[in-house]
């Protein structure tokens, strides 16, 4: 039992890991937010019996950073997918990030993209895999390309299996250099860790830590956002 558990708080270490190493950075710009996220999953059955396997993924988020004190940014994310099988599910997508950054012109960004989801059960919880390459249109014609990876982990507590211990890491890389999405290298990484609450198998929520470590357009400034993240995923 006990090395079950240091496997675990092992495994949340090494999530959160990359986002620690980079506290070290002399001109590292620091604040303080928070993201609210809704989520919602489910089989396109509800429309016709025959689309049991078909997905539909409906998510929506608002943003504030500069100490709370700015909205800085919502999001609106749809996708249909296939289940291809009862662990893996392939996606085809769009967002919508309408941004308006401090002392920076409003920007509304729009991305399509594919995405691959693998869920593997274990001993000692549940990984989960996701892959997303972002086609981003920022502005006008000029495409930016960005893959971004994420290795998710939720591991129900054995004093109550509805509360569970989650932590997740997600890496982004910009492929190609354009005008208004900065030079290719890396963009930014999310680490999040916190605790989530099944109230029965349609709802689910989490609330905890997420520090974003991001790049500027030109590799030479980074910031850090120390933000509380709220989510409530609905599954239909």
């Amino acid at each position: 039992m006990m090395k079950q558990k240091t496997k675990i708080w092992g495994l949340a270490s090494l999530l959160l890991g990359s986002a620690s190493m980079t506290c070290i950075a002399d001109d590292l710009l620091q604040d303080a937010g928070s993201w609210m996220q809704v989520v919602g999953e489910g089989s396109l059955k509800v429309v016709n019996p025959e689309l049991e396997k078909g997905r539909i993924w409906l998510e929506g988020q608002s943003r504030f950073d500069d100490n709370w004190n700015h909205w800085y940014q919502g999001m609106v994310r749809t996708a249909v997918g296939y289940w291809l099988s009862d662990r893996a599910t392939i996606w085809a997508g769009y967002t919508w990030l309408p941004t308006q950054n401090i002392g920076k012109s409003y920007v509304s960004q729009q991305d399509v993209w594919p995405a691959f989801r693998y869920v593997l059960p274990t001993d000692i919880g549940t990984f989960s895999f996701r892959t997303m390459f972002e086609s981003n249109f920022i502005q006008g014609d000029d495409i930016r390309f960005r893959p971004r990876q994420m290795l998710r982990f939720m591991h129900p507590l054995e004093i109550e299996p509805r509360l569970s211990l989650i932590t997740w890491d997600e890496f982004f890389i910009r492929v190609n250099s354009t005008k208004f999405g900065g030079q290719a290298g890396f963009d930014q990484n999310r680490a999040f860790a916190g605790l989530g609450w099944t109230f029965n198998k349609s709802f689910r929520a989490e609330a905890g830590y997420l520090n974003q470590y991001l790049d500027d357009a030109s590799h030479t400034n980074n910031t850090m956002h120390h933000l509380i993240m709220g989510s409530l995923f609905i599954n239909f």
